[in-house]
């Protein structure tokens, strides 16, 4: 297996976290500014190339009821413009749940969407083994 870079979009903020070569471990790896679409995909696409990674797992979230919200359908668009502007394999996985998962406690954490994004990937992963 290979690297894979997990992106949990957010309205303000874009957590990236990357799993190890062996495709075992996920760590939290950095958080980005959402600025516009094109410009974070381009941004997450450097990333990928920078850390030599095989494919990207966008996160989305989905309601309750399992289905596609608001918040779901950005992050298809932004799924898209992966697509479109790079070449690599593009996957979503459901993260809903991942931000309270990682969080540690009380106060302001600038890593906390990037921690968010390695426990959707390390699930990711651990499904893979399955």
């Amino acid at each position: 297996m290979t690297r894979i870079l997990a992106v949990d979009p957010g309205e303000v903020r874009i957590g990236l976290a990357i799993s190890d070569p062996t495709g075992t471990i996920a760590r939290p790896l950095s958080v980005l500014r959402h600025t516009a679409r094109r410009k974070d995909a381009l941004s997450i696409l450097d990333t990928a190339v920078e850390h030599d990674v095989a494919k990207i797992l966008v996160g989305i979230a989905l309601d309750m009821e399992g289905e596609i919200g608001p918040q779901a359908r950005r992050a298809l668009r932004l799924v898209e413009a992966l697509r479109i502007e790079g070449d690599l394999p593009v996957f979503t996985w459901d993260e809903s749940g991942s931000t309270q998962s990682a969080q540690l406690g009380k106060g302001r954490d600038p890593m906390l969407d990037a921690r968010a994004a390695a426990v959707f990937l390390q699930e990711y992963l651990d499904a893979q083994k399955d």
